[in-house]
């Protein structure tokens, strides 16, 4: 049986390879920033815009677009005024992002353990016709965003002061990442699900650099480690029967484990 007979799975691929390209693609910058945990802090506060939509009646990829985009800005905006440490302010908003997505899923007559569970750890069968044209779109703007930026976003990344003296306007480009993020963690909730996506964006990226020299090196790598996780772990998730997320960042630890011995082992003949 061959998974391309059946629809879904073909929407399923042409996501997964799209949600593998765009993770790692803004994750590369937010490894880069040492702010790796950041993706699982988007997450949860898009799991409250989802329960919202499931509340009031609307699409709820919308209203998690819209919620994880003001949480990131939040976190981003947070961490600049420096009373609150970056780490700190993504503890508050992993909490209350769960507590919010939890106590409205529980006042939302629409919305069942099992829907719940689909944005959670991804779902095969979810990713409709109209699901598919939303992760296309935003993909296409999270790439077009490191393309333009993508010089600017690494200076700002490796020194925030440096990049101010020379005349980068550093506030913009941090939140220019901080809602690229937020749109990523949108983007991939339907193939890897919430609660790993951050997995996704953090894991082929820790791979590539275990390989590469160069920070463009390292991004490259990372969008084509995170291509062939997403596809590869929905495959397994085809066949075995189980959670796609849960496959793919399965497949992208595996891959990590096998390039840092490789890595190792290549400095020490060095």
């Amino acid at each position: 049986m061959s998974l391309l007979e059946f629809d879904f799975m073909q929407r399923a691929l042409v996501a997964a390879v799209l949600v593998g390209l765009a993770a790692p693609a803004i994750g590369t910058f937010l490894v880069q920033r040492r702010l790796a945990l950041m993706g699982d802090g988007i997450g949860h506060i898009a799991l409250t815009g989802v329960a919202l939509g499931f509340l009031l009646g609307t699409a709820p990829v919308l209203t998690a677009i819209v919620v994880a985009v003001l949480g990131a800005v939040t976190i981003e905006l947070i961490r600049e005024r420096g009373r609150t440490s970056g780490d700190v302010a993504l503890a508050l908003l992993f909490y209350g992002g769960i507590a919010g997505g939890v106590l409205l899923i529980g006042l939302s007559p629409g919305a069942s353990s099992t829907t719940l569970v689909g944005y959670l750890f991804g779902s095969l069968s979810s990713v409709r016709t109209q699901d598919l044209i939303v992760i296309a779109v935003l993909t296409a703007a999270i790439l077009g965003v490191v393309l333009i930026f993508g010089r600017e976003m690494y200076a700002v990344c490796m020194d925030e002061e440096v990049a101010r003296v020379s005349g980068l306007p550093v506030r913009f480009l941090n939140l220019l990442v901080a809602v690229t993020a937020a749109l990523t963690v949108t983007v991939a909730m339907r193939v890897v699900g919430l609660l790993l996506v951050s997995a996704l964006m953090v894991v082929p990226v820790a791979t590539a650099q275990q390989l590469s020299t160069s920070f463009r090196a390292t991004l490259l790598g990372a969008c084509g480690l995170g291509v062939l996780a997403s596809v590869g772990g929905l495959t397994l998730a085809f066949y075995a029967d189980v959670a796609p997320g849960a496959s793919t960042v399965v497949l992208a630890l595996g891959g990590f484990l096998v390039a840092a011995g490789v890595g190792a082992m290549s400095r020490r003949t060095a």
